[in-house]
């Protein structure tokens, strides 16, 4: 079959890689009919995600059609059924599945001593996210192997189209779950760092949970339409704005949607950030960390949702501590959220196919992260259809 698989830092190549195969009873092979370039697959083209190996198979925003069920998963899923793909892998049955906690699962990462010796404890697997994670091989290919398929995958109506719904892999529902971690209340503001594909989710999915405004830091234009007040981070101090607009109180809450590699150097303290990853004195860059945490209000909430790999430094937790704030985070139990945002697709309260800015084919997708990572030809977001 044809895939996108990783050779290295900025080398992303479509070739021809081995069909998945069924390995354990649970599995489910699907024929992926959408799938899409994610912000965070960006980390990996940049070289800054450990663990990736030359010829990986890369994505985690998949759907397709079953052809082809393990025995243990005949229960829940049959040929010809029509899914869309968690990027986190659960297992249904462990400490963390059993709480809704699908992203922490206890057994769905192989690799889970790798993953201890970074960051204490192991996540559950991930689709197409390195060994780190379990070097599952991901979905941007004609087919995809889905392990636990008895658990993740969701059925969708036919009514809807593949671009109504592909989203509900990760992005809606990560978005979603930022904006829910904000506790909003009817007149709060919610200021969000980042409109990308995953900021916009977080700015419609504020105003589904009954923000009064909504402040996007970022400069596109697509945040404005969707009801947010925009600050452009090149031409006006976003510390100031904020707090002109909040009449010196600061946000309600903020959500970091940004992550450790914001593409541009912004404040002094972003350049530095910039230059220790260059010189492998630091992992990450967490400018727009610091600059939500001091932007937030007493007793505010930080929601961070952006992707951070490793460890940060000069994070102002004097701050935090002193005015009270709450930090929520996590990588995203999308099989919690799935229910709940598939209704909300089907009565109409959103429709998340109004971030695709590109369509293409799997040969395409090479030029495409490039496009992508480099913002240009007004590219947020790129869906192939193998």
């Amino acid at each position: 079959m044809k895939a996108l698989t990783w050779h290295g830092k900025s080398d992303m190549r479509c070739e021809s890689v081995p069909d998945p195969k069924i390995q354990d009873s649970r599995d489910a092979i699907i024929k992926v009919t959408a799938c899409a370039i994610c912000g965070s697959d960006l980390h990996i083209f940049d070289g800054v995600i450990p663990g990736m190996k030359s010829g990986d198979v890369v994505g985690h925003e998949t759907m397709g059609d079953v052809v082809e069920v393990g025995a243990g998963a005949k229960g829940k899923l049959k040929v010809g059924d029509r899914v869309v793909v968690p990027f986190t892998i659960a297992c249904g049955e462990c400490f963390f599945c059993r709480r809704g906690q699908f992203s922490g699962c206890e057994r769905t990462n192989p690799d889970h001593k790798a993953a201890e010796t970074l960051w204490g404890h192991s996540p559950a697997g991930l689709f197409g996210y390195s060994h780190l994670l379990g070097g599952f091989a991901g979905g941007q290919a004609e087919y995809m192997r889905v392990p636990y398929a008895d658990v993740g995958p969701l059925k969708v109506p036919n009514g809807l189209t593949d671009e109504q719904v592909l989203f509900l892999s990760d992005i809606f529902p990560t978005g979603y779950m930022a904006a829910e971690f904000c506790n909003i209340q009817p007149e709060d503001t919610i200021a969000i760092w980042g409109c990308g594909p995953v900021g916009q989710m977080a700015i419609k999915s504020a105003f589904l949970l009954g923000a009064a405004r909504v402040i996007a830091v970022d400069r596109l234009a697509l945040a404005r339409a969707s009801g947010a007040k925009t600050i452009d981070f090149m031409k006006e101090d976003v510390y100031d704005r904020i707090q002109d607009l909040t009449h010196g109180r600061g946000a309600d809450a903020c959500i970091d949607a940004v992550g450790t590699e914001p593409k541009t150097s912004a404040s002094f303290d972003s350049v530095i950030d910039r230059a220790k990853v260059a010189l492998f004195m630091g992992t990450d860059r967490p400018h727009v960390l610091r600059q939500a945490i001091h932007c937030c209000r007493n007793f505010g909430t930080v929601s961070i949702v952006g992707v951070y790999g490793g460890f940060i430094d000069n994070v102002p937790m004097g701050s935090a501590i002193n005015r009270g704030l709450t930090f929520r985070m996590a990588q995203t139990p999308v099989q919690h959220y799935l229910p709940k945002l598939l209704e909300h697709i089907e009565r109409g309260g959103i429709d998340p196919s109004f971030v695709i800015t590109h369509r293409a084919t799997l040969e395409e997708g090479p030029e495409l992260y490039k496009t992508f990572r480099d913002k240009k030809d007004g590219c947020i977001k790129v869906v192939m259809k193998p």
